[in-house]
């Protein structure tokens, strides 16, 4: 059996993100090509989440390890024709004022000093907006999809995978373009049962035609700058609150990701502590987005009226970990209702009856380099090969224990 083909992209695009709207910009993709000789090509697009790029997120390589992370390779082997795709503000598609580090998020600025700002910065942020938006985010899809159409011998729909924040992007784009989406399957998806309607309260989600646009006003204080930041620390402690136990993960696991992380933001990966070694630690660099069209309400949306467009034209799978706090917010935290998140509300909210959930022991938000990384691996195969049942399931949530028992949720 041959290896999949590697190919890096750069796809152009017409930016519509406010800081450089209309600016011809090219968007990072990377491919793996596992198709057999002359047969048609199966496309699959990978989406990262809020943070992370995409080519850590979804093929993290390298020496010293038991099991293999690149989940992108690992479809591959299996004859897929792999794309994976960075939006504007991540790993390495353009960054648009983000290279400035006055641009920071004000509560994060504190990783910044003294490299590379010699004293704290307390003014304003110089450009004072978020980066991207639902609208733009959309729009950066749609264009890596065109190319993925027009390569040869490309077999269409596609098959979607997303991490995290890929949901309430490729979420909302499936349900309004369902004819270019064959299946969606959510990793550890965001998914706030009451965030915003829309980008502007008065206009229904989903009504073809509406131009959407941003709101006149945001609030500055959520959405009043490009860039977050992290230091290796915060990564770090992120990471270990999601710990089960010293088996979850592989030692040197956090080294390994965040030098993945760093090699994606050459910029980034000169900031941060000087090491004894003399070299930059490194700070983790991403997009501030602005989401909406993504709830309770438009994850039940209909085209055409009377079919469900998620469970019936585009059938779903949810997995997340049994120790993901990100995405399934405890009750007790004081959070606004669009920041309050629950994977097994989107398995609800969902109408079409083509939707399966399973919630995994062991296994954190991080768990694309946990060791129940396999576990996601083996589940996304019997997802594509298996006209998208998994262990000959269509339907139904399940928790999956260590030893791959199923048991039925309520």
């Amino acid at each position: 059996m041959s290896a999949p083909t590697l190919h890096e992209h750069q796809v152009p695009h017409i930016s519509t993100i406010p800081a450089n709207e209309g600016d011809a910009v090219r968007l990072y993709v990377r491919e793996y090509d596992g198709t057999q000789g002359n047969q048609p090509r199966t496309p699959i697009l990978m989406l990262h989440g809020r943070s992370v790029p995409v080519v850590a997120g979804f093929d993290l390589t390298g020496p010293g390890s038991d099991i293999a992370y690149s989940w992108a390779q690992q479809l591959a082997s299996h004859h897929y024709d792999v794309f994976m795709m960075d939006l504007q503000g991540n790993g390495r598609s353009p960054r648009p004022k983000m290279d400035e580090p006055r641009n920071a998020n004000p509560a994060q600025r504190g990783v910044l000093t003294p490299n590379p700002l010699p004293t704290p910065y307390t003014g304003p942020p110089l450009y004072p907006h978020q980066l991207g938006n639902s609208e733009s985010e959309w729009a950066e899809l749609a264009t890596v999809i065109a190319f993925i159409k027009s390569r040869p011998r490309m077999t269409t729909p596609i098959d979607f995978i997303g991490w995290s924040a890929a949901g309430p992007v490729m979420g909302p784009y499936t349900l309004q373009h369902p004819e270019d989406v064959k299946s969606l399957f959510l990793l550890a998806p965001i998914f706030p049962p009451k965030g915003r309607w829309s980008d502007d309260a008065s206009k229904p989600f989903g009504r073809p035609g509406e131009a959407a646009t941003l709101p006149v006003s945001l609030p500055a204080a959520a959405f009043g700058f490009p860039m977050h930041v992290s230091g290796k620390t915060g990564f770090t402690n992120a990471w270990d609150a999601e710990q089960g136990s010293v088996y979850q993960r592989e030692p040197g696991m956090v080294d390994r990701v965040w030098a993945a992380m760093m090699e994606n933001d050459p910029v980034g990966g000169t900031w941060g502590p000087v090491l004894p070694s003399g070299r930059p630690e490194g700070i983790h660099r991403y997009r501030n987005s602005y989401w909406w069209g993504w709830n309770n309400e438009t994850a039940k949306f209909e085209n055409p009226p009377g079919t469900p467009v998620l469970g019936d034209r585009v059938p779903l799978l949810l997995v997340h970990g049994a120790l993901d706090r990100t995405v399934n917010t405890p009750d007790s935290s004081p959070v606004p209702d669009v920041q309050r998140f629950s994977v097994p509300a989107l398995y609800k909210a969902v109408q079409g009856p083509h939707k399966l959930m399973f919630q995994l022991e062991g296994a954190g938000h991080s768990v694309v380099w946990e060791r129940p990384a396999q576990v996601v691996h083996e589940i996304s195969q019997h997802w594509l090969q298996n006209k998208y049942k998994v262990w000959g399931l269509t339907s139904g949530s399940y928790y999956r224990d260590a030893n791959g028992e199923l048991t039925p949720l309520p």
